[in-house]
């Protein structure tokens, strides 16, 4: 039975990038069940704990998968380095852990889902999850620092370009397909400095980003592929935005792909209440926080219509990076935190 910190060591140190889960799945559920949990595989390959019954359900989602890239796992100066430590690993030890302080409780049903591919846009862990459950609260784990409280993320799209043309010569005055992509791509950003005009926060701006470009040739036809992810806050709607960059494509072919809605969730709620007095009973003042990125919330906080958070101990700028690292004080702090809610709740 392995104590927290041994747990989210032995969690980090088995490599889950998306889709290359089950071992971290296989190794969580076995914990989950040495410490009581009623633990199992879904249909989605995610990993269940179960604990208590009762009426009343409350699910934390968390995600099991990483970014890709190896990192090796050391634990120096108080601090676990090691792919998903933050991101989200830490919080899904998190979770475990604060069930098992908390034990089963009359009436309340505690659900950790440790799900699959949050990290590849899929989300097909978070999509099945919510066909199975209708919790009275929900829980995500994403790293928030111990003492804050995340209530939303902007929402995603997508935007696969390819372009295709005859070959011509390089003195011609047809321009190349590069250019033509080139020229795409100004136009959305464009679009966005447009309507990011009078809104200082990042927040509450368009942000696209070219993430990959590549040009061939066969000697017949000149092509090039592009993908652009563009991260839509509240106010807008995937749909307008589609339907902006799409009287950019100027005779190439886009394709619109993990659309998911920007989400922001009621502060006004027991939920919140619980994090705000726990967060207060271990000495720290608490603060809201909204994301720029976009997590499983934005899917569950749709479908389940409950009190929701986002929460989990990390700094969230280290989220894929090199020195990905988690602070093992505020592990345990986050632990405290999350305890005290769920015996509150």
């Amino acid at each position: 039975m392995a104590k927290p910190t041994e747990l989210l060591k032995g969690l980090v140190e088995i490599y889950s990038p998306s889709q290359q889960e089950r071992a971290a799945v296989e190794y969580l559920v076995a914990q989950m069940s040495a410490l009581g949990f009623r633990a199992f595989i879904d249909d989605a390959g995610n990993a269940v704990g179960i604990l208590g019954n009762g009426p009343r359900e409350v699910v934390l989602l968390g995600h099991i998968d990483t970014f890709h890239g190896f990192i090796d796992v050391r634990q120096e100066d108080g601090k676990l380095y090691g792919r998903g430590s933050v991101d989200a690993k830490g919080c899904l030890a998190t979770f475990v852990s604060a069930c098992t302080r908390v034990g089963a409780r009359d009436g309340v049903r505690f659900v950790v889902i440790g799900a699959v591919e949050e990290e590849c846009a899929t989300s097909r862990g978070a999509r099945f999850a919510v066909t199975q459950y209708r919790p009275d609260f929900c829980i995500v784990g994403e790293p928030s620092g111990w003492d804050r409280i995340t209530l939303g993320y902007k929402g995603r799209v997508n935007v696969d370009y390819d372009f295709s043309q005859g070959m011509t010569h390089g003195a011609s005055s047809t321009r190349p397909a590069t250019e033509n992509a080139v020229a795409f791509w100004a136009r959305v950003a464009e679009y966005a400095a447009g309507y990011n005009v009078g809104k200082p926060r990042i927040v509450d701006q368009l942000d696209p980003s070219l993430r990959s470009i590549n040009s061939s040739d066969d000697g017949f036809t000149d092509r090039v592929t592009m993908r652009v992810n563009v991260r839509v806050p509240l106010g807008l709607t995937i749909e307008a935005v589609e339907q902006q960059i799409a009287q950019f494509a100027d005779g190439a072919q886009l394709e619109f792909s993990s659309e998911e809605p920007p989400f922001r969730a009621d502060k006004n709620n027991a939920l919140v209440r619980a994090f705000l007095g726990a967060i207060r009973d271990q000495g720290g003042k608490p603060a809201f926080t909204l994301k720029t990125g976009t997590a499983d919330m934005n899917i569950a906080g749709p479908a389940w219509q409950c009190p929701i958070v986002a929460y989990g101990p990390g700094d969230s700028t280290l989220d894929h990076t090199p020195n990905e690292h988690l602070d093992l004080a505020e592990y345990a702090r986050a632990i405290d935190v999350l305890a005290r809610v769920l015996t509150t709740l």
